[in-house]
């Protein structure tokens, strides 16, 4: 039992299961909206389920494809992937397990979601790939977490709206956003590797330029997305709060670099809820 408490800890660790809340609120926030209220108890389970599995396929390609490089790095040279706790064989099993289970996921909500399931397994496991010959790869980590409120929306209407495309590519702005600043904290182990980062590439000047522009791009998508899915007061109140919070997140890691951690998790993590929270009582109030 106690071998079995320690590989669930270091799954956990090896896919940082935590910062699934990334994900959680946005895929949320596209059904309920989509639903114009509650979806019900099927789809709620459905759709935990699928971010889970996508989130943890996603997180273990990364960890998988990026072991020789973290094993360099004393930042990452700990993990689970890299230090042995969990064996090649073991991330193998796991990354399908997941795979299968976000495709079955997928067939049991509708046909769909199915037929995006492939496609969409791809961009989740491409990202590693990316940083190592093009400095978009910010942008497609953006992406496949751009693809939640896709997927919710597919969830419940069986169709891509325009108002969730606004949605995801806000979504995609505010990862890669914050993704340049979490950089940072690598810009000279990247630069010794040849790594394809922003930071690495063109500067810490650059990229905290270049992750405000895509702060406001992402806040300007949202704010079409509160437009075309005609929302009311509680869904403008929510992009204004989110604008102000990536504002504070920006004058964290400027004053202080070190402070990088707590501005990636903390007020990332507070932003999705409290979007969510605020879409809740949109539609409550309508």
């Amino acid at each position: 039992m106690g071998n079995f408490s320690k590989l669930l800890r270091d799954f956990n660790e090896f896919v940082m299961f935590k910062h699934t809340i990334f994900s959680l609120p946005f895929i949320f926030i596209a059904m309920i909206v989509a639903a114009h209220g509650w979806f019900g108890w099927r789809l709620f389970f459905l759709g935990l389920l699928a971010t889970i599995f996508a989130r943890n396929f996603a997180m273990a390609v990364n960890r998988y494809l990026d072991r020789d490089i973290d094993a360099l790095n004393p930042r990452t040279a700990s993990r689970p992937s890299v230090d042995g706790r969990i064996s090649l064989k073991q991330q193998k099993l796991f990354i399908i397990i997941n795979a299968i289970g976000f495709i079955v996921i997928a067939y049991l909500i509708n046909d769909l979601a199915f037929c995006l399931s492939f496609p969409f397994l791809v961009v989740l496991g491409g990202y590693s790939y990316f940083k190592r010959f093009s400095e978009t790869a910010h942008l497609i980590l953006g992406l496949a977490l751009g693809l939640a409120p896709i997927a919710g929306v597919v969830a419940v209407q069986g169709q891509i709206t325009l108002w969730s495309i606004f949605l995801a590519i806000g979504v995609m702005f505010w990862v890669a956003g914050f993704d340049l600043l979490y950089s940072l904290q690598d810009i000279e182990f990247d630069k010794k590797m040849g790594l394809y980062s922003i930071p690495s590439r063109f500067g810490s000047e650059c990229t905290l330029f270049l992750s405000t522009l895509f702060h406001a791009l992402a806040v300007l998508f949202w704010l079409f997305f509160a437009l075309t899915a005609k929302l009311g007061f509680f869904g403008y109140i929510a992009v204004v709060v989110a604008a102000i919070m990536l504002y504070y997140e920006h004058r964290i890691v400027r004053k202080d670099f070190s402070k990088i951690d707590r501005a990636f998790f903390t007020v990332n993590g507070y932003l999705g809820i409290i979007f969510l929270i605020l879409i809740i009582l949109d539609t409550i109030a309508r």
